[in-house]
């Protein structure tokens, strides 16, 4: 991709309130199984998202994926919560800005264009258990480690500050990722 097309792309995920992103080439995205490990035997969500392990596809397919792409911006957002429960709200405004650049990254000619959600998906509660029954299949997508990306290793790698919370009070830092061709 030429600076030309990442500089019309940037500003679009300026005009959604994305500031701090950086361009990744995909083929160095870290993924690992114990990244799916973590879903299976770590998240008490366990088979209950339809965008969620085990209805996404194997670790291996996930790192073929990122490998058909050239170009992408991994973007990086903050944020400090007083009441935890607000998080879920957060993520649902944050999710649909991201849906919003998506779509028309897409409109603009990148037919390829597909995007990493920051924050679990939240747009229907409860959520449907399988892709077959989402209500939203056309904006549902799934996260970074859904599809087993080392989040913690690739936003390091970027240069980007991540580190376990041990309270929700501490500030989390969220990635998601535009893959664009």
């Amino acid at each position: 991709m030429n600076r030309t097309a990442q500089q019309r792309i940037e500003k679009m995920a300026q005009a959604h309130n994305l500031k701090d992103f950086k361009w990744i080439r995909p083929q160095s995205i870290i993924t690992g199984e114990w990244v799916r490990m973590k879903c299976t035997y770590g998240c008490p969500r366990y088979g209950e998202k339809g965008c969620c392990p085990p209805e996404v596809p194997s670790v291996a397919e996930c790192a073929d994926f990122f490998r058909e792409y050239q170009s992408g911006i991994f973007f990086h957002l903050a944020k400090r919560f007083k009441d935890p429960e607000m998080r879920f709200r957060w993520y649902r405004e944050v999710n649909k800005r991201v849906l919003d650049l998506e779509k028309e990254v897409f409109l603009s000619g990148y037919h390829k264009a597909f995007l990493f959600l920051p924050a679990p998906c939240m747009l229907c509660d409860p959520c449907q258990a399988s892709k077959r029954e989402c209500r939203h299949p056309y904006l549902s997508r799934p996260t970074l480690e859904a599809f087993g990306v080392d989040v913690y290793a690739t936003a390091r790698k970027m240069g980007y500050p991540i580190q376990v919370l041990k309270d929700y009070r501490e500030e989390m830092n969220r990635f998601g990722l535009l893959l664009v061709e």
